[in-house]
């Protein structure tokens, strides 16, 4: 389906309760699957990547196609693993196809791991046959995806020997690890990180009851709202401020852009001030998912500062630096904006509506990966959300 957006007055007033946060609640799957004792997840995300990890968590079946769920894919690589004589095949969209799984693979088979490519080396899908996984010393590279290392650490508890992970490379998004070892911490594990090293030994998950955060990364297309608008008042609930999670930086790269941050009962109001001070160089290195909206914001203010920490853009659901290009030199011409199965795409360029008039967003339920009432909260916001059947 696609979708008309536009905006009457350029003035947003509203109140909006933000999806719960998807990377919180795929941990916290992998983490329920590997406790002894089963234990309750409030707010879980109803995002199409929560649920279809949920689902293969829970299915008999044998064969377990996840979609275009990367994080899904990753953790359940390591956690099927582990599962001792059980055989699994794992795929997922053509997409997820030609998104490397090598490294991880690679970890996982020196702990002994039997795990076959049924169709291209190195990437999905997988033939998995579970073992009992020693893990002792083992090293892998940062530098490809952050959600490598989650998963190892994920299973890292119910090792024999637990690990001694040595991290190699750049790390990117290195708040997911944290948020990972974190919310680990929460369920009783125990680790030290000193340096590049890692060290968790065997020890059980304690189950307790957890109540998911609204999502930090879902807040940054209303930062872009808000830095586009004439004029704001934007009330989003659920967030919280000392999050584990590392999008909360959203607050400090806008407040740059003229979005000013305040906490009112447990709500933060967006609202627009009269400076700017912008940046000659942004770095994203921890925080690659703010780059299409902040990209965004940016090209409709006219603004151009360098952006570093991008690597890893061009593995996700498209490669996310040239999407955004190849799209943002439509606005003049077509209006017509491709979306490329990409969530983050039809999100951070729906706002842009309020700089260039009526915009068109192609296969715009996609958004149902992560945020899937988006379009009824743009509404809210008086956004215009026009469904197209063509």
């Amino acid at each position: 389906m696609n979708y008309k957006i536009s905006h009457p007055t350029k003035e947003v007033v509203c109140e909006i309760t933000l999806p719960s946060s998807k990377s919180i609640s795929n941990r916290l799957l992998i983490i329920q699957a590997l406790c002894k004792e089963n234990f309750t997840i409030e707010n879980l995300s109803n995002s199409d990547d929560a649920k279809v990890l949920k689902k293969a968590l829970n299915s008999t079946k044998k064969t377990i196609d996840i979609g275009a769920a990367g994080t899904s894919f990753r953790f359940l690589t390591a956690y099927l693993a582990t599962l001792n004589n059980q055989e699994f095949l794992l795929t997922g969209s053509e997409r997820m196809k030609q998104r490397p799984i090598k490294k991880l693979v690679n970890v996982l088979i020196n702990m002994g791991a039997e795990i076959e490519y049924l169709e291209q080396y190195g990437f999905p899908p997988l033939k998995i046959k579970g073992q009992k996984l020693k893990g002792n010393n083992i090293t892998i590279d940062a530098s490809v995806s952050s959600q490598f290392i989650s998963a190892i650490l994920l299973i890292a508890p119910t090792l024999t020997n637990g690990i001694s992970l040595t991290i190699t490379g750049d790390i990117v998004s290195k708040p997911y690890i944290k948020m990972t070892l974190s919310l680990m911490q929460k369920f009783g594990i125990s680790h030290t990180w000193v340096g590049n090293e890692i060290e968790i030994k065997s020890q059980k998950y304690i189950a307790k009851n957890f109540c998911i955060e609204a999502d930090w990364s879902a807040a940054s297309f209303w930062f872009e709202i808000a830095a586009l608008s004439k004029k704001c008042n934007i009330k989003l609930n659920g967030l919280q401020q000392n999050s584990i999670q590392g999008d909360i930086e959203v607050i400090a790269l806008f407040n740059n852009l003229g979005v000013a941050t305040t906490l009112e009962n447990n709500s933060f109001i967006l609202t627009k001030k009269e400076s700017c001070n912008i940046p000659t160089t942004i770095d994203l290195i921890n925080t690659p998912d703010l780059y299409q909206p902040l990209k965004c914001t940016l090209h409709a203010l006219g603004l151009s500062p360098k952006i570093n920490g991008l690597t890893t853009l061009k593995n996700k659901e498209t490669d996310r630096v040239v999407a955004v290009e190849t799209e943002l030199e439509k606005l003049n011409t077509s209006k017509i904006i491709e979306t490329y199965d990409d969530h983050r795409m039809a999100m951070s360029f729906a706002p842009l509506s309020l700089k260039y008039g009526n915009l068109e967003i192609t296969n715009g339920d996609v958004i149902s990966k992560s945020y899937p009432n988006f379009w009824k909260d743009l509404e809210k916001g008086s956004f215009i959300t026009m469904p197209l059947t063509h």
